[in-house]
């Protein structure tokens, strides 16, 4: 089964999200903000995924988790979310795709279905 760590800071949005992802057959580690996605990195090892919000409460954004997964598993594919334009944001990882919130789930299904490769993204 794939790993997914998700990483939401708004508790609907993160309910909602981790639902569709595990009736769509992903294991989902959820974490409310970028320091328990840090501690989640350490205590359950790589993922095959992340999926995170870039802006988000705490001190520890999604690029600092993106960068702490890659650490913990080179391979693992990152797609990271805010509901700021990419010109309000600082650089994103050129192997991490960026999905404007809000979105929708399906579009983010298809984006994980497809691998999360660089190519995918918009």
């Amino acid at each position: 089964m794939t790993r997914l760590l998700y990483v939401e800071d708004d508790p609907l949005l993160r309910t909602v999200t981790t639902m569709a992802l595990e009736d769509a057959g992903y294991e989902v580690v959820r974490a409310e903000d970028g320091r328990e996605a840090l501690r989640l990195l350490e205590e359950h090892g790589g993922f095959d995924f992340v999926v995170s919000d870039i802006s988000m409460p705490g001190g520890v954004s999604g690029l600092d988790v993106a960068q702490a997964a890659r650490q913990s598993r080179p391979g693992c594919r990152m797609v990271l979310m805010s509901g700021y334009a990419t010109s309000q944001l600082p650089a994103l990882p050129d192997d991490a795709l960026f999905m404007t919130k809000p979105f929708r789930v399906p579009d983010l299904l298809a984006m994980l279905a497809d691998g999360a490769q660089p190519s995918a993204a918009a």
